[in-house]
């Protein structure tokens, strides 16, 4: 395919990413349901959409059947698992690295899906069902993408792994983040591992991800847009009472900017761009420092503990 042609038409694939964020933070405002608002929408936008190649290996039906699966077991837990918050995300964790093992793919994005409903303590079915429309609306536009030439055709090839090598992988991931995730959440500061940080720090702990190369560079990506997003709903919506979904739209048009000149996309930075959209007002002054932190801290603790093969983590 013609690479000069899917340059011109980048813009074309951001703004359906801005009206997709838009749409699902307006429908939001007028149902009074906040469950809808499903901040991952942003990063698979990225990826599915705006990115020339997508950076995961999978298909549509892939696609709706993880990010599905993920949102319901994430409320289920919530309803009917009465144990310590850090338990119930490492559980979360847990399940989302089986289903990626099993379906041979690298889909990371269904770990946020699966862990938010449990920071927010969402025990609503509102949650999977809007989780489920949006997927179905993420493939049905990347499918019209393709027809139409907008963007390349994903041909999906299955993850070639080795179930003892991802058996040891996803132990060690979730130990190292379970003794991580000791002091924040006994402090009750749980946005230091927002669900897209955890997201990153699986991506970073694979030896063949790109991230891995720029890895400063991702930490402060997702500082930038947790900033950006923190700032704009405070200064417009908790100051100005302006709607959310406006606010939604300036922080989506300033990242794709962003995005655009710096030439990499790094679909985390979208979810963690949304996350303020959701978190009380009060918490939006120090979110983009516990953001800061806490990419540090996973991305070097990823680039220092996951040095093994590529063939081996892959």
């Amino acid at each position: 395919m013609d690479t000069k042609f899917l340059k011109t038409v980048r813009f074309e694939r951001y703004l359906f990413g801005v009206v997709m964020a838009i749409s699902m933070v307006l429908l939001a405002e007028l149902s009074g349901e906040k469950e809808i608002i499903f901040p991952e929408i942003c990063a698979l936008t990225i990826g599915a959409w705006v990115a020339e190649q997508q950076p995961w290996a999978v298909n549509k039906r892939r696609i709706f059947f993880l990010m599905s699966a993920a949102a319901l077991f994430g409320v289920l837990i919530v309803r009917y698992c009465p144990l310590p918050l850090i338990l119930q995300v490492c559980i979360c964790f847990g399940f989302t690295g089986v289903i990626l093992t099993a379906c041979k793919t690298n889909f990371v994005p269904i770990i946020s899906a699966c862990i938010l409903p449990v920071y927010l303590k969402t025990s609503s079915f509102v949650y999977p069902v809007a989780v489920m429309v949006m997927s179905l609306i993420i493939i049905l536009a990347q499918w019209i993408m393709e027809k139409h030439h907008l963007r390349p055709v994903n041909n999906f090839k299955p993850c070639n792994f080795v179930l003892k090598n991802q058996i040891i992988k996803w132990s060690k991931l979730l130990v190292v983040f379970g003794l991580i995730a000791l002091i924040p959440f006994k402090a009750h500061q749980i946005y230091f591992l927002a669900p897209p940080l955890i997201v990153m720090f699986t991506e970073l702990s694979n030896p063949n991800s790109p991230a891995r190369k720029k890895p400063a560079y991702i930490a402060g990506l997702m500082t930038f847009s947790a900033f950006v997003g923190s700032m704009v709903r405070l200064f417009f919506n908790v100051y100005l009472n302006l709607p959310l979904s406006l606010c939604t739209a300036l922080a989506c048009c300033v990242l794709f900017v962003v995005l655009n000149k710096v030439r990499i996309n790094f679909p985390p930075a979208g979810a963690v761009l949304l996350i303020p959209m959701i978190l009380d007002q009060h918490l939006l002054i120090r979110f983009p420092v516990e953001v800061l932190i806490g990419s540090i801290v996973l991305s070097y603790t990823a680039m220092v503990l996951f040095r093994g093969s590529k063939q081996q983590l892959n």
